[in-house]
């Protein structure tokens, strides 16, 4: 086949033909819980903590596919490895796990109101748009708006999951402060969460420092920059932090699936340490770099639209 495919319902389909009722469950109540993961070299980078992941969330929210870890492996590197071959060299996959509860059948007519539902799998791929994060050289402006992260007495963060109109709210009420802000969440005592789309860590006296597990998702990035910083022997600590923390750091940056590692310069108009991209951020993609093959920040510096 010379298009993409996509695992969907169990069965592998052209891209153009995925498509989901407009009473799944996903769509209906935004009951899904996903995973995104990346190529390197057209390879998937930590495909295994994904997955794994993902079935920690599903068992949180008693989703039950019917599939092994091992099976979906299997079905997602049939994905990617069809999908890769069908991008330049140059280019990297973004990879989509979601699981939603499935189909309301109530919505069906006829179909049975109290059938029980069958979660719905999907593993589809998208070249991933490298040029959106060429901030390397300036870092990017984090914003904290008045819109506050889920408390974890409501949602466990450690879910992976789409429900995520605050994310939405949040993005848009920073988007007045500055058009190309990185929204970083407040919690309702006023700790600093984590961005809408990855983790943050503050670099304060050689140690990095990060948010508590109890207000955050663990992130895959999150995780291998502790493990890069054993390597490197940079301390790493886990403690609440608030903007005032972030305001007075030696420097910040964000982890995240698709760039990895990003600077982070100001936080509210207010610069982080000098302004500037700090060293120890500099080391981590350094070191994540050599991990993986290639230079990461190159790669997405001479990535085109």
């Amino acid at each position: 086949m010379t298009e993409p495919i996509v695992y969907l319902k169990g069965r592998l389909i052209p891209a153009k033909e995925a498509v989901l009722p407009v009473y799944d469950a996903g769509i209906v109540l935004g009951a899904t819980v996903t995973e995104m993961t990346r190529t390197f070299n057209h390879q998937p980078f930590k495909l295994r903590e994904h997955v794994d992941r993902l079935y920690r969330s599903m068992k949180y929210v008693r989703f039950d596919t019917g599939l092994s870890p091992e099976k979906l492996m299997e079905i997602s590197l049939e994905v990617i490895h069809h999908n890769a071959g069908l991008i330049p060299e140059s280019r990297e996959l973004g990879i989509i796990h979601f699981v939603t509860a499935g189909t309301f059948s109530i919505y069906a007519g006829s179909a049975g109101g109290g059938a029980a539902m069958t979660p719905t799998v999907c593993v589809h791929t998208f070249p991933l748009p490298l040029h959106l994060w060429k901030a390397y050289d300036t870092g990017i402006h984090a914003v904290t708006p008045s819109t506050r992260h889920v408390p974890p007495q409501c949602i466990d963060p450690k879910m992976k999951y789409r429900s995520r109109l605050h994310y939405w709210l949040a993005e848009k009420e920073a988007q007045l402060v500055d058009p190309k802000a990185a929204t970083l969440l407040l919690d309702l005592d006023g700790n600093v969460t984590e961005f809408s789309g990855g983790n943050i860590l503050i670099v304060k006296e050689g140690t990095i420092i990060s948010p508590t597990l109890r207000n955050i998702l663990p992130g895959i990035s999150r995780q291998t920059v502790i493990e890069l910083a054993r390597e490197l022997a940079i301390p790493f600590a886990e403690k609440d932090i608030q903007v005032h923390d972030v305001c007075n750091a030696d420097e910040a940056f964000e982890s995240s699936t698709p760039f990895c590692l990003i600077p982070v310069t100001r936080i509210n108009a207010i610069p982080v340490g000098d302004g500037k991209p700090g060293p120890v951020c500099k080391k981590l993609l350094a070191a994540w770099s050599r991990l993986v093959g290639l230079d990461i920040v190159k790669q997405i510096m001479n990535d085109a639209p």
